[in-house]
């Protein structure tokens, strides 16, 4: 890097100087002019410093376009399309209007904070600021990748993300009864399902925990009655696209209650021909709609169960509530109704990527392992 002075004279004879700044960085060489020698030597000080910890950068990449080409390399990798619709809304709806035209290099941890504020400011709830977030600091890394910025000043946030995680599990943690369906709601539950396609599907999602993507693609060839276990190996995505599971850990056997079992061998007589070989196709045979499963199937058996709200309507307005059981189902233990499994199982049932992601869902459904009688009798083992 270095600054020097260029003096000429035009062709009316006046004697002209300015003052150059050439350095180069990731993007190549370049050459700045001023009319003074301070501001010269303020800013070869300045792109000195960046240079050489790494975050300077020449390019004049807005958001807009950086969010333009993450997008295309989405769709490039093979991403699915309902993943890919998601994060154009984001950016589209929640991105562009506030931060479109800024051009990366002026992103700085205070721009991203004033964003995330007016975020909240407008009414997004916090769960979709993290997800808008979230989806900047992917934007930036694909820049990033490409040499269009220095650095990824969303990642710089992360610093308080222990903290943030250690309070949302004390704020956010699952409750039965609010978020997971009661023993006795579930009991309530499976004795008003009647006979048809809703009864064997929404036992799938009480004694099988698989999430609604996996029952909508769930295939007979799957369905393995005679050792009385599930295998997951694809999945329905919104748009009704069979695909693979979420994760490699997604991709699992599950084994079957005998109720469930025999739901699934009265309801293979009547279900309607598949070419896909579906376990719960629509009328058609194509891929069921989730919302049809929500509407016509959780929400009517209830309401007829009287698993309902103060106002009358279903308590439980997704699917997931019935794996959310499941899953304490797994934990309780035995005297308790459950099967009192441990966590490693539980996190391989559930299909989650890692037994953290179970912990942090689950972890405080566990028996604590030391109530007043469980005490007692330790001492008495340990002292007579």
């Amino acid at each position: 890097m270095s600054v020097r002075k260029r003096a000429w004279v035009t062709r009316h004879g006046e004697a002209r100087e300015s003052w150059i700044v050439d350095y180069s960085d990731q993007q190549g060489r370049h050459i700045h002019t001023f009319a003074r020698k301070k501001d010269a030597d303020e800013y070869h000080d300045r792109v000195r410093v960046d240079v050489r910890a790494g975050v300077h950068t020449s390019s004049k990449a807005t958001v807009a376009g950086a969010g333009k080409r993450w997008i295309e390399s989405c769709k490039a990798h093979g991403l699915e399309a309902s993943s890919v619709e998601s994060y154009e809304q984001h950016l589209n709806d929640h991105i562009l209007p506030y931060l479109g035209t800024v051009k990366l290099s002026q992103l700085t941890v205070p721009v991203v904070r004033n964003f995330m504020d007016r975020l909240r400011a407008d009414g997004r709830s916090p769960a979709m600021v993290k997800r808008v977030v979230g989806d900047l600091g992917s934007i930036l890394a694909d820049a990033q990748e490409r040499g269009d910025v220095a650095q990824n000043v969303v990642r710089s946030l992360s610093r308080r993300k222990k903290r943030r995680e250690a309070e949302r599990r004390q704020k956010g943690k699952l409750k039965v009864g609010v978020h997971i369906p009661t023993p006795a709601e579930i009991k309530a539950i499976v004795a008003h399902l009647q006979q048809g396609r809703w009864r064997p599907l929404l036992l799938t999602a009480i004694f099988a925990g698989l999430r609604s993507s996996e029952i909508r693609g769930l295939r007979w060839e799957d369905a393995d009655l005679k050792r009385a276990e599930l295998h997951v190996r694809q999945r329905a995505d919104k748009f009704k696209t069979i695909g693979k599971p979420k994760s490699a850990a997604g991709e699992r056997s599950i084994p079957m209650p005998p109720i469930l079992v025999n739901a699934l061998r009265e309801w293979k007589l009547a279900c309607p021909k598949s070419e896909l070989g579906l376990v719960f196709p629509t009328g058609a045979g194509g891929v069921e709609y989730h919302s049809n499963i929500v509407t016509r199937g959780l929400a009517p058996v209830q309401e007829a169960a009287s698993v309902v709200t103060k106002g009358g309507k279903a308590k439980y307005t997704g699917l997931h509530a019935l794996r959310h059981f499941y899953a304490s189902w797994c934990i309780n233990r035995k005297e308790d109704g459950g099967l009192g499994l441990p966590l490693k199982i539980v996190q391989v049932r559930l299909g989650h990527s890692s037994i953290q992601m179970t912990a942090d869902v689950y972890g405080h459904l566990f028996p604590s392992g030391d109530n007043g009688a469980e005490l007692a009798a330790a001492q008495k083992a340990l002292l007579g």
